[in-house]
């Protein structure tokens, strides 16, 4: 059991170190992106070490962002973007979605995201980012009652978001809330449902034009609680009825 640990642990300080090596030779441009890998024997006879090992090293370069592998192909060297990394980090972040606290602490990142955003966007917003707010609060008022609504509602919240003008926030916004609204339970009441998000969503926008910081952070705080706690509501009520509906 010991000489089995021992060399695992060999085996992933190895791994490290040829990942290491291969994204030096990278930083230092020694390779290139489009640069085609070796083949895992190769890899093998050059690093004198197993297979498995060769993988690891390999798994962790995909991971950073630094080889690309397409099914039946040979790893390709690629140059990490943000995008790209954030990504990856999102869809390990979306597997926890379907756990309720998970849910809950995305949406209290998502709470102090746009909270902040819209205070910057009363205090710095230009007339021409005001007025996209308020062409895309306009598109969510044609889009009650229909299926659009929950694009327009996105794309609302996402307006105010870029105002920071920060890639790292929008990109983190941009995934973790379309995963929100992907695992949204359905609504029984759509069109009351929509409308009191956009009156809650009128109120935000005239707040930001009116210049009012206080009543524009306050409104979007209770447009997320209220938001959120509606959807408890209803998950809450799908799951009593699925019970109800097995009793004999």
């Amino acid at each position: 059991m010991a000489e089995d640990t021992i060399a695992t642990i060999v085996s992933k300080r190895m791994a490290d170190q040829i990942a290491e090596e291969f994204i030096e030779k990278i930083r230092l441009g020694q390779l290139v992106e489009g640069d085609i890998l070796p083949t895992e024997r190769e890899l093998c006879e050059q690093f004198e070490t197993s297979r498995p090992t060769v993988r690891e090293a390999l798994k962790q370069m995909r991971l950073q962002g630094f080889l690309s592998a397409a099914a039946g192909q040979r790893p390709r060297v690629t140059k990490p973007s943000l995008e790209g990394i954030l990504q990856m980090a999102a869809e390990h972040i979306r597997g926890l979605l379907g756990d309720a606290e998970s849910g809950a602490h995305l949406e209290q990142m998502r709470q102090f995201i746009e909270i902040g955003a819209v205070r910057h966007a009363v205090q710095r917003a230009s007339n021409l980012q005001v007025t996209t707010i308020a062409r895309a609060l306009e598109q969510n008022f044609k889009a009650i009652g229909t299926k659009d609504f929950a694009a327009t509602d996105i794309a609302f919240h996402r307006c105010i978001v870029c105002i920071l003008g920060n890639p790292i926030i929008l990109q983190l916004h941009d995934m973790f809330v379309s995963g929100l609204f992907e695992k949204r339970t359905p609504e029984d009441d759509p069109f009351e449902q929509n409308h009191t998000s956009y009156e809650e969503h009128r109120l935000i926008c005239q707040y930001i034009i009116d210049g009012d910081v206080i009543a524009a952070t306050d409104m979007m705080d209770q447009h997320l609680t209220r938001s959120y706690r509606e959807r408890l509501k209803s998950a809450k009520s799908i799951t009593i009825g699925a019970k109800a509906n097995r009793q004999p």
